[in-house]
């Protein structure tokens, strides 16, 4: 096809059906992308605020919170001091992107390029989202989600329902499995499954137990201790499963939105695992449909130039000498890598045919980037393929930051040996147990008091931050229903540090 997709700022619905079906002939043809179904919504501005507070789902249960961040980030855009984002794209099947109306139509065109193709191509193909995600039952399960919480606040009273949510929400980095693969979830079966246990739960209750004598004490039991942790499952690296399957006092619609909470929180783990993959591969689909719209005469010159400035502003990365650093960027940061892995299989140097032999010289870029798209995170990434160039071009060094001296120290710079450190240094730093604390439920005394014991295992002597540690153990303690006592340990087991939280009751 030939000819303007379109001309000027304005735009219609017939503009972005045109736009959107020429961008798929391209992703799909020319670049060889594998999407869901795409669904575009325009929505305003208030409803892109209200998106954000929402953690960016359509549809979402109500809580204080999200009413807390839709006012703080809308008077800081009235006011200027911060933007709207373009887009918000949903991990669903059919893929769901929202545009802000006040968009123009080269805005419109690259929110679409980048979102319902480069954001959807990342999603159905990424291993952590084919893991750990369920596109076809996650809007369902949302409805179930927010129709469950808002029967609960009318049964039980707004208050009641936000403490647990509050707990929970407390506790959401500490409410994945990580550690190992279990099966891809099946969120539609969820609301079946919720029933099936609501009905269980009235099929045994029995007013009997309302005649039991309180206060008293345990029966003494025997040594049981390897055999309770095994059927505990202990260690237990998810705390939120752990307290919904375990906790003694928590009623069942209590435990219902724990396991809410605990499976968005799962949603959203892949979406930690690959933010620099995720918006560079996004940010490299629109860059190559953006230029070849171009090339082929399908925008103007004047479109292509806005375009430039609005890519430019994403990918800009300060330096850290700059008022405006404040680290380094995802989109920047990942669109250099794609564009240079691009390089090395087109054109590749010697340099390139020794730090990344697989690709470099293999003369199919676009293969080579769905391969990486689909089998890496952002660790991984790095560590195979954050190349000397990239290096050079960010100014990379690696710092080394010991608390026991004065002075940093500047351990790695631009030579063969540093740039192998600054490379591992750089993929060690995202990791989340670099950015979340590890912490497990190590073990539980059932037969005297009860207290739960939760262990945070240091890394690189970072402790806890004694204020946040103290509010976070109070959620757990209410939700555990008896006290408990967090212990930092070493790397040789050693407990240095403790931290204890009453039974609020």
């Amino acid at each position: 096809m030939t000819g303007l997709l379109y001309e000027g700022a304005d735009w219609t619905f017939d503009t972005i059906q045109r736009v959107h079906d020429e961008i798929e002939r391209i992703a799909i043809g020319e670049l060889g992308l594998d999407v869901y179904p795409n669904q575009i919504e325009v929505i305003t501005s208030e409803q892109m605020l209200d998106a954000y507070a929402a953690t960016g789902m359509p549809i979402y249960y109500s809580h204080w919170s999200f009413g807390k961040s839709f006012v703080q980030s809308e008077q800081a855009y009235r006011k200027g001091y911060s933007g709207l984002a373009y887009e918000i794209v949903i991990n669903s099947s059919p893929c769901i992107s929202y545009i802000m109306e006040g968009n123009t139509m080269t805005m419109q065109t690259l929110v679409i390029a980048h979102a319902a193709f480069g954001h959807n191509h990342f999603f159905k193909n990424n291993y952590t989202f084919r893991d750990w995600t369920d596109p076809n039952g996650i809007l369902d399960y949302l409805v179930f989600a927010r129709s469950f919480i808002a029967s609960c606040e009318e049964r039980y009273g707004v208050s009641a329902v936000e403490q647990v949510l509050d707990a929970a929400h407390a506790l959401m980095a500490q409410g994945v499995n990580s550690a190992r693969r279990r099966r891809r979830p099946d969120l539609r079966s969820e609301e079946v499954r919720e029933r099936e246990r609501r009905m269980n739960d009235e099929r045994i209750y029995s007013e009997l137990w309302r005649t039991l004598p309180q206060g008293a004490k345990p029966p003494a039991a025997r040594d049981d201790s390897a055999l309770l942790r095994k059927l505990l499952e202990l260690p237990q690296e998810n705390i939120l499963y752990f307290l919904e399957k375990n906790a003694p006092k928590l009623q069942s619609w209590q435990r219902e939105i724990l396991r809410i909470v605990r499976l968005m929180a799962q949603y959203f783990y892949p979406q930690r695992l690959t933010k620099i993959m995720n918006e560079g591969a996004a940010t490299f689909v629109h860059y190559e449909i953006m230029n070849r719209l171009h090339k082929t005469g399908r925008i103007t010159d004047g479109a292509f130039l806005e375009f430039l400035a609005s890519h430019t502003n994403v990918v800009m990365q300060p330096g850290f000498r700059e008022p405006q650093f404040g680290g380094l960027n995802p989109y920047a940061l990942g669109f250099a890598m794609m564009r240079d892995i691009q390089r090395a299989c087109a054109a590749p140097d010697n340099e390139d045919r020794t730090w990344m032999p697989d690709i470099a010289g293999c003369g199919d870029p676009m293969g080579a980037l769905r391969n990486i798209w689909a089998n890496y995170r952002d660790e991984s990434f790095i560590l195979q393929y954050l190349s000397p160039k990239v290096i050079r071009d960010f100014r990379l060094f690696h710092v080394v930051d010991d608390p026991d001296e004065a002075t940093l120290l500047v351990e790695s710079i631009h030579d063969e040996r540093g740039y192998a450190r600054v490379r591992s240094a750089l993929a060690r730093s995202c990791e989340l147990s670099h950015s979340e604390p590890l912490i497990e439920v190590h073990s539980v005394d059932l037969a005297g008091d009860r207290k739960l014991i939760l262990r945070h295992k240091l890394l690189d002597r970072g402790f806890l931050d004694e204020g946040e540690a103290r509010k976070v153990l109070r959620y757990v303690a209410m939700l555990w229903g008896y006290d408990v006592l967090l212990q930092e340990v070493d790397s040789d087991g050693r407990v240095v540090k403790e931290h204890v939280a009453a039974n609020p009751a």
